[in-house]
């Protein structure tokens, strides 16, 4: 058991490197880029649902880098729906913009954020569609940054790389947040580095994906996708399927993370996990050595406590602290600070548990509501 004990501890210590490697690469990698002076025409496609906190400040993070070029649409299904006299306001205070609101409950599948998707893009008026998550917080230069490789006509869709935002600072809610973001920052987004580092491209994000009309309507429009649970990678895989490239951007955008509490966390993670084993189902067999910790300390168990797997999993948790840091967002307030690093072990560990739990169900709640996902990544409804 001591050669399988070491064997486990050294291959997580071996991961989390590469990991820190890839984070500090993409990081120091970045060049400043000539912007385009004024922006190409776009269409930026926000649906909504609900007002998650922080939604204004997101939404009006993007108006702020508009200008008459672009083409602004927000949708609701639900006329009702909270977020609409936000989405509302915002149009009345940039009346210079071009901003237009749908308002359609139209279903045309078991999604319906692809439904929202496909009731507004009778509102697009232009070539280039940029579609974007409600909760994305975007940084000054995004929109030109993200359409500028869409010139290339090799190119099918430009992703973004994205950072968790906790919304909540206090309390169990507060937690359970800050979890929610060390799992998007310290485990997912990292092994996306590692595979653009190696060469995979086979990745894409509701966070942003920009891509052509044209390209859009070649993979049959957004119905083709009406009832995929991880919509925005098949779309991506739609587009490599005829041939296109899929660039990951330079632009990072953050994303808000809204945890009541437990159940909303494992309930989040769960489906973001089974997404990937939708869609990734033998990758996903060997995600275990990416959550690191755990396996190092099973590793350090199995080989009883022996000095080697001791020093194996030492060096493991420095690892994992330097990745930590090295993968949290610059500034005040950072993910990566020392007063969050007794939660590294409680996200590993509950990643784990949950990976683990993955292959038992194929259900996930989305929302209010329960799904099964099929072979094929569909998300069928539980009745």
């Amino acid at each position: 058991m001591l050669a399988l004990g070491l064997f486990l501890g050294i291959l997580a210590f071996g991961y989390l490197l590469t990991a820190y490697l890839a984070v500090r690469r993409a990081r120091n990698g970045k060049r400043p880029q000539q912007r385009p002076q004024r922006l190409a025409p776009a269409t930026v496609l926000k649906p909504l649902c609900g007002a998650e906190p922080g939604l204004e400040q997101a939404l009006e993070s993007l108006c702020k880098q508009c200008d008459s070029s672009v083409q602004i649409v927000f949708g609701v299904q639900d006329p009702a729906d909270p977020a609409l006299p936000i989405a509302r306001a915002l149009a009345a205070r940039y009346p210079a913009l071009d901003i237009a609101i749908v308002v359609d409950s139209s279903r045309h599948g078991h999604s319906a954020k692809v439904s929202n998707l496909i009731n507004m893009m009778r509102a697009a008026r232009h070539e280039y569609l940029v579609l974007a998550d409600s909760d994305v917080h975007v940084p000054a230069g995004y929109l030109a940054g993200v359409c500028a490789p869409l010139a290339d006509p090799t190119v099918g869709i430009v992703t973004c790389p994205y950072r968790g935002r906790p919304s909540r600072s206090s309390g169990t809610a507060g937690v359970c947040c800050e979890l929610a973001a060390l799992f998007v920052n310290d485990w997912f987004m990292p092994s996306v580095r590692v595979a653009s580092w190696l060469g995979s491209r086979a990745f894409a994000f509701g966070a942003t994906i920009a891509l052509r009309r044209a390209v859009l309507e070649d993979i049959g429009g957004f119905a083709a996708i009406a009832d995929q649970l991880a919509d925005d990678y098949r779309l991506g895989e739609l587009t490599r399927q005829r041939g296109l490239r899929t660039v990951l951007s330079s632009v990072v955008v953050e994303t808000t993370l809204d945890e009541p509490g437990w159940r909303a966390l494992i309930q989040h993670e769960t489906r973001w996990l089974r997404t990937i084993r939708a869609v990734r189902p033998a990758g996903y067999t060997t995600l275990w050595v990416t959550f690191s910790l755990p396996v190092a300390a099973l590793g350090c168990a199995l080989a009883g406590g022996a000095p080697a797997a001791l020093a194996v999993l030492i060096a493991t948790a420095t690892a994992r602290v330097m990745l930590h840091f090295a993968a949290g967002a610059p500034g005040p307030g950072r993910i990566g600070s020392w007063r969050r690093l007794w939660l590294l072990p409680v996200s590993d560990g509950l990643g784990f548990a949950l990976w683990c739990l993955g292959f038992a169900t194929r259900e996930v709640q989305w929302r209010h509501a329960r799904y099964r996902v099929t072979r094929d990544g569909s998300a069928r409804p539980v009745t």
